[in-house]
């Protein structure tokens, strides 16, 4: 079997932690890159956005944002724009300070413009392009009182053609921090994610439920759940229509008795006909708050992420999934070990790693907080 490469790309303009941002990286039409906000290394949130392009190899600054934002999501709509929703601004605190703002990126005119305003302040949601052009967000975190957070059940729908915010159906479970796949009938699928349980910004337990949602109808249902709790996790649709998820773990599991504290090495496959789970080779080592994603070939890729209890340092470590024997095979490790990073396919095929975390806390060389990286990688398969 023939493995990938790794090549040292241009360096972003500035270091970015990228926790939460749903598709933090985007490729646009013309198959630029496009980063947006993100967290310094003190988690206090960042205007910045930065333009990759695979011609050159170079990042560029681009017009910043209209309000600092980090925990946002990032999402092209079908006429090249691009949405970021909510997410939380200022510096780092417990509650979250969750935003209601969104704004659109125009790639020709090169500039932000007001989207409008969510019914409900949310960050850590999941946000979903829809058949017909909408925007799905769900779930999310905020402020239940000055000492406390809370996960979201609330989900909204944005109409590019009208810039309209309309609410929808809440989902069955509140949940934050939680990814979503869009599914071969115009569904949606969310897949567990976090829950606050205490006051405290400890205070969060992984959930295994899953649901979807129906355009049609505005209303989710329940569908199969994970073998076992998971937040810090990704989805990937397949090319079959069915999704892979992938690492992940439960950070209250370690008061709760339980034999697997640590981020999980299990792979789970989600068929839509059937509505259920079933158990994939595991991966080679447990990861949590790593990326994923579909190659040209069909193939998952697997880099970076950490351990989700103690997260000191980020993983160098690539794996590779194939779906036709639904096996995990090694790669060539990254330059930079990462985590909270982002990660896009090119329209070459070729992977785009860029910024994120390399280490934290004790395993930073001044013993807090976090130490970032500007830099980026390309794989080619």
């Amino acid at each position: 079997m023939n493995r990938g490469q790794w090549a040292h790309a241009g360096e972003l303009p500035w270091e970015r932690n990228l926790f939460g941002a749903e598709s933090s990286a985007v490729r646009l039409a013309d198959g630029r890159v496009l980063i947006a906000g993100g967290g310094d290394d003190r988690l206090t949130a960042q205007d910045g956005a930065a333009l990759f392009d695979p011609r050159t190899g170079v990042w560029t600054g681009a017009a910043p944002l209209r309000e600092a934002r980090r925990m946002h999501s990032t999402t092209v709509l079908a006429d090249g724009r691009v949405l970021v929703v909510g997410g939380c601004g200022g510096p780092a605190r417990h509650p979250v300070v969750a935003l209601d703002s969104a704004e659109v990126y125009d790639p020709v005119g090169r500039s932000w413009s007001d989207a409008g305003r969510m019914g409900q302040a949310r960050c850590g949601h999941s946000a979903t392009l829809l058949r017909d052009g909408r925007v799905l967000v769900a779930g999310g975190a905020a402020a239940r009182s000055p000492d406390s957070e809370r996960a979201l059940a609330s989900a909204e729908v944005f109409d590019p053609q009208s810039g309209r915010w309309t609410p929808t159906g809440p989902m069955l479970d509140a949940r934050a921090h939680h990814p979503a796949a869009a599914l071969p009938d115009g569904a949606v699928l969310v897949a567990g994610g976090w829950a606050a349980t205490r006051r405290d910004w400890r205070g969060g337990a992984g959930l295994a439920y899953c649901e979807r949602y129906d355009p049609a109808t505005g209303r989710w249902t329940a569908t199969g759940g994970f073998a076992a709790a998971r937040t810090g996790h990704r989805l990937t649709a397949l090319a079959d229509g069915t999704v892979l998820a992938t690492g992940g773990g439960d950070p209250d599991a370690g008061t709760q008795g339980r034999p697997d504290p640590y981020s999980r090495a299990t792979a789970e496959r989600y068929d839509p006909a059937t509505g259920a789970w079933s158990r994939e080779a595991d991966m080679p080592w447990g990861r949590s708050l790593h990326q994923a994603v579909r190659l040209p070939t069909g193939e998952v890729l697997v880099v970076g992420g950490t351990n989700d209890t103690l997260g000191e340092a980020g993983y160098r470590s690539a794996v590779r999934y194939d779906p036709r024997f639904g096996t995990w095979s090694q790669e060539p490790g990254t330059e930079v070990g990462r985590l909270d990073c982002a990660a896009v396919v090119l329209a070459d095929g070729r992977v785009l790693v860029a910024g994120g975390t390399v280490r934290t806390g004790p395993a930073t060389p001044s013993g807090s907080y976090l130490q970032l990286t500007r830099t980026s990688e390309l794989f080619t398969a």
